[in-house]
Order: C-alpha cells, then structure tokens, then sequence
C-alpha cells in the first residue's frame, strides 16, 4: 500500500498567526490548544492533509522551494482581495497568477 501525506509543516516565528491565517483562508479548523509555539490546522473535507505549525527561533534565510498554488473560485482579483483582509502580501503578478505571502512570508500562489 502507498503511503500518504497526513500534514506539511511550517516553521513560523508565531505558529499561532500563520495557523490562523491557514484556517481562516482554506477554512479549516484551528486546534483550540494552539498556542504560538505551535498550531494544527484541521483540513476541510476528508483526506486532505492537515497543517502544522511550529515555533523555531531562527528566521527563514531563503525562498521556500515548495509553496501552495491555491485555485480562484470567485476569480483571481476577488481571491486575492479575500487574502489581503486576511492578512496576505501580494508579492508579484503575473499572467493567470498572483504570488501572495502569508502574515510570516510563507509564498503561495492564486490561480484561476
């Protein structure tokens, strides 16, 4: 049998505000023993995996080499202006695609 992914991790200067943000953007369920040394997203849906988030002490040095690419339900331009309430940073645009950042930098992608 193949094995599967049960949850990705982060590392977060305050997993708490990265878990909220997760949650409230992919409307899972933030554990309620979250603290900002670490946080659990519960995925939406069954089977997805959850999220992870955990409090290291050293900042992030370079650019994530694996990031989300979140689709567009309502349109790119909506999505995105969902996001920034939430918290995100749009970092470039390009054609079809936005680049965001979450509330610790974490890149992700909106696409149609």
């Amino acid at each position: 049998m193949p094995t599967y992914i049960k949850s990705v991790t982060f590392d977060c200067a305050d997993a708490l505000v990265v878990a909220r943000f997760w949650a409230a953007a992919l409307g899972g369920e933030l554990d309620e023993d979250a603290t900002a040394g670490k946080a659990y997203v519960e995925a939406p849906g069954w089977g997805g995996p959850a999220l992870w988030f955990r409090k290291v002490p050293e900042p992030r040095t370079a650019k994530l080499r694996m990031h989300f690419d979140l689709r567009a339900p309502d349109g790119i331009e909506a999505e995105v202006a969902r996001l920034e309430a939430l918290g995100a940073t749009v970092f470039a645009r390009h054609e079809g695609l936005v680049v965001m950042q979450d509330p610790e930098g974490h890149e992700f992608c909106v696409e149609d």
